[in-house]
């Protein structure tokens, strides 16, 4: 059985890290949020995530998107492959509910997975 961690080496920490998703990457959308991605040398995916003030005021707004997207990456962290991801709040998201949120970000991996192996053939 796999474990459902999610620790320090399956998140993007550093600026450097996250800057080279931003030229070409694989696109993914819902109403809440967009994915941008690449595939990593790692063997593990990796997850960076931005929610803008600008899009969602109140930090505690904020904190629970960040929180509901990291729980989603953790439990599903073994069907996605090895790539490296920021996931971008969109405005609004804030008045979604925890079920909608969860339920895009699940398409939002499936989407991702497919469009990663269609990329690699």
């Amino acid at each position: 059985m796999k474990a459902n961690t999610f620790p320090r080496e399956l998140r993007l920490l550093t600026p450097s890290e996250f800057t080279p998703l931003f030229k070409d990457p694989i696109r993914a959308a819902s109403p809440c949020f967009t994915v941008l991605a690449k595939p990593n040398q790692l063997g593990h995916p990796r997850i960076g995530l931005t929610v803008a003030k600008k899009k969602v005021k109140k930090a505690y707004a904020r904190n629970r998107v960040k929180r509901l997207a990291r729980e989603s990456f953790r439990l599903h962290q073994h069907q996605i492959p090895a790539m490296d991801m920021v996931i971008i709040a969109k405005h609004g998201i804030d008045q979604v509910d925890n079920a909608e949120v969860f339920a895009q970000l699940e398409q939002l991996w499936r989407r991702i997975a497919h469009r990663y192996k269609k990329s690699q053939s």
